[in-house]
């Protein structure tokens, strides 16, 4: 019987390596039985001698690949190969042996620990592991040690953490450091196999130092007329540390200047900015000394016997004298004065001096872009302010004026001040009607009816407010007035009864005064019409001439007949206007070049014998014909005298007579600057052409040749084919 055999790993010899031998009870060695192997890597990595039952490792074997195989064994009758005993399994163990050397999960570890770490202090563990069999031997027994690195730091053999070594290590003398660590089996002893890492191990810093300053005495300069808020300068303290280890607070803790500059901590520069707090004065003061602190904002208590952290330094602060604008003696300036004042008046006086040590003397303006209308002036010496123009409350009743005071040796160097002047109301304006009126009085009215109320405006504001008084300019004895004493009144009526027909309109003259001093007052009057009213007091109709109307006829009747009558007018005028028009038509009626159209006259004469159509005696007695008139179709630019044409003798030929006219009209100045239309009833016979017309065709076509019509262009080809085709056919005919 047997369950598990032993095999060492990475055999050298040359013969297989012998495992074990299987055997069975049942064999009585006279080669009856057959041995049979199974299972992991029978008949490749082991085989067996089925007569003796020998089992051998055909190869080498490593445990780490596989550290142990499960084989299955089986004898059988090799006759009858029917077994002999139940199949048996057993196990083949491998003995490891030390081949395999320790190795680190990474090549180059990075860590870090705070300087000034106390002597032990951790800083990081780093494990190798070892592929041999831990159970068997020392093989995979792993030491630690430290072979570069010291004396900085340490490593605990068993369990590869890696300490401090040396006290206070200063991370701003040193900052890196790199340690590598070997890890050996067999326990550490001679032939172990041994593997390496490498530590890269960085110092992190700690508030262990404090701001310096560089300097203990810095000085600064800065213009007098610098605006509060201006950086004049910056000093910074440096500090070894890094992070907010080496941020720094700046503040002033004493000097002679603690109200006048502030300072500013600056944090991505860690700078400290020195700003102005209130203005500076040059011909006050010329220098300042500050005392200014630095503080590390973040102190580790660890480190308190370092310190303290914290460091001073003095800023000597120099003013430089600067030439500066006037300086007025108020930021503003409110006057008060009565609309009723005399022209020149001065309301009041502005100040301003120089406030340089030289001072200058000031010259005042105004800038006349806040008094368009020049109501104000100034003295431009003494800046007295007065009037040049009435002042007017109602039109307005403030005026903001801007006053320019400016040194007469720098005139562009300039200052400005508001100046406020409020104008105060006077009592210069008579109350009047607050809105038209339109008062109407029924015809049947009773005594001591109200017909109206009344109110009043003033433009003046007095300060009890406005009281006014209504009265009658004289007694009326139709109306009266009546004051209600709240600003209102009411008129009455002081009889019974009105006609329209004898009066249709009373004029009521009402007096409005007010309470103020001096008393204005004036007179409003109102127009009351009598109308007809119904039983209720509603107006109905306030003309007088609705009385003499038929009673048949109703209003609407009459506005028809009015429209009609307006109608028929418009239709006679518009029919005289076109039948003038139609006289004035002109020869031409286009607007355009009259050679571009045909005019058509429609009508046809009666030949030779209708001597009514034309006299051609007017051509022969120029006497005749009359003064020359203005041509109907152009309007001339200049008019000239007409030239008196001499006259032509009776025998003078119509040729001769149509060519002296028309040299005459060629050198007229008068005659228009464009061709127009002109009728001679005569044709010559000088055209080069010659005539088109086919009125003496009958006696000269046998003459004519047509042939040049060809060369005239193409506008022109199909009258040569018309005539140059009709000479061929008579030809061959």
């Amino acid at each position: 019987m047997w369950n598990q055999f032993f095999l060492l790993e990475e055999y050298t010899g040359s013969d297989y390596q012998y495992v074990g031998k299987l055997h069975s009870d049942q064999d009585k060695g006279d080669g009856s039985l057959k041995y049979i192997l199974s299972g992991d890597g029978a008949g490749t990595l082991f085989i067996i001698d089925e007569k003796t039952g020998d089992i051998h490792a055909t190869r080498r074997i490593d445990r780490e690949e596989k550290a142990f195989y499960t084989l299955r064994a089986q004898a059988i009758n090799r006759r009858t190969l029917r077994p002999v005993e139940p199949e048996s399994e057993f196990v083949i163990k491998i003995h490891d042996i030390n081949d395999n050397e320790p190795t680190f999960p990474e090549e180059i570890y990075t860590a870090s620990v705070p300087e000034m770490s106390v002597v032990g202090t951790s800083v990081v563990q780093v494990t190798a592991t070892d592929a041999d069999d831990p159970s068997y031997g020392n093989s995979a027994r792993i030491i630690y040690s430290i072979l570069q690195g010291q004396p900085y730091f340490s490593v605990e053999p068993e369990t590869g953490i890696i300490r401090t070594a040396l006290p206070n290590m200063n991370r701003e003398n040193r900052e890196q450091y790199q340690v590598v660590i070997q890890a050996k089996d067999m326990g550490g002893q001679m032939g172990g196999l041994s593997g390496t890492t490498t530590v890269n191990i960085t110092l992190t810093d700690v508030n262990d130092n404090p701001p310096r300053f560089p300097q203990s005495t810095i000085h600064l300069r800065v213009p007098e007329s610098s605006p509060v808020g201006t950086a004049i300068g910056s000093v910074k303290a440096t500090d070894a540390d890094t992070g907010k280890n080496a941020e720094v607070e700046y503040r002033i803790i004493d000097g002679d200047g603690t109200d006048m500059f502030d300072i500013v901590t600056q944090k991505d520069t860690q700078e400290g900015i020195i700003t102005v707090r209130k203005p500076l004065d040059y011909e006050t003061r010329r220098l300042y000394t500050l005392k200014v602190e630095a503080e590390n904002t973040h102190v580790d208590p660890r480190f308190y016997y370092l310190g303290p952290f914290k460091d001073t330094t003095i800023v000597k602060i120099s003013v430089e004298d600067v030439d500066e604008p006037p300086i007025f003696s108020r930021s503003s300036y409110l006057f008060e004065v009565h609309e009723d004042i005399e022209l020149g008046t001065i309301i009041g006086t502005v100040m301003a001096r120089d406030p340089d040590s030289a001072s200058s003397l000031i010259r005042f303006s105004l800038d006349r872009h806040t008094d368009l209308d020049r109501i104000f002036n100034i003295h431009s010496g003494n800046g007295s302010i007065y009037t040049s123009k009435p002042l007017d409350r109602e039109i307005s009743q403030w005026h903001n004026l801007s006053v320019i005071a400016a040194e007469i040796n720098n005139p562009k160097d300039t200052t400005r001040v508001p100046v406020y002047v409020r104008i105060l109301d006077v009592n210069d304006n008579a109350p009047q009607f607050a809105v038209f009126y339109d008062t109407f009085v029924c015809e049947n009215a009773r005594a001591g009816q109200l017909i109206q109320t009344i109110s009043a405006v003033d433009k003046d504001d007095p300060l009890g407010g406005q009281k006014f008084f209504f009265s009658l300019a004289a007694v009326n004895p139709n109306f009266t007035v009546q004051d209600n004493e709240d600003n209102t009144a009411r008129i009455l009526t002081r009889r019974n009864g009105f006609s329209r027909h004898e009066i249709s309109t009373y004029l009521l003259p009402v007096v409005i005064s007010d309470n103020d001093y001096p008393i204005q007052s004036s007179t409003g009057t109102l127009t009351i019409r009598v109308c007809a009213c119904d039983s209720r007091g509603n107006m109905q109709s306030c003309n007088a001439e609705a009385l003499l109307l038929p009673a048949g006829l109703s209003t609407g009747a009459l506005v028809a007949i009015l429209l009609c009558i307006i109608i028929l007018l418009v239709i006679v005028v518009l029919f005289a206007a076109l039948k003038r028009q139609r006289k004035k038509e002109p020869l031409i009626l286009s607007k355009e070049d009259i050679r571009d159209n045909i005019v058509s006259y429609n009508d046809e004469g009666g030949g030779e014998e209708d001597t009514q159509a034309f006299d051609i005696g007017t051509l022969r007695n120029p006497a005749a014909i009359e003064d020359k008139k203005i041509r109907r179709d152009i309007i001339p630019e200049t008019l000239f005298v007409s030239r008196r044409t001499p006259s032509a003798p009776d025998n003078t030929d119509v040729r001769d007579f149509i060519n002296q006219r028309l040299k005459e009209h060629d050198t007229d100045p008068s005659a228009p600057p464009y061709d127009s239309l002109a009728t001679y009833a005569y044709e010559g016979n000088d055209s080069i052409a010659e005539s088109l017309s086919s009125l003496e065709s009958g006696t000269t076509e046998g003459d004519q040749n047509y042939d040049y019509l060809r060369e005239w262009g193409p506008r022109f080809n199909k009258l040569a084919e018309m005539y140059g085709g009709g000479e061929s056919d008579k030809d061959t005919s």
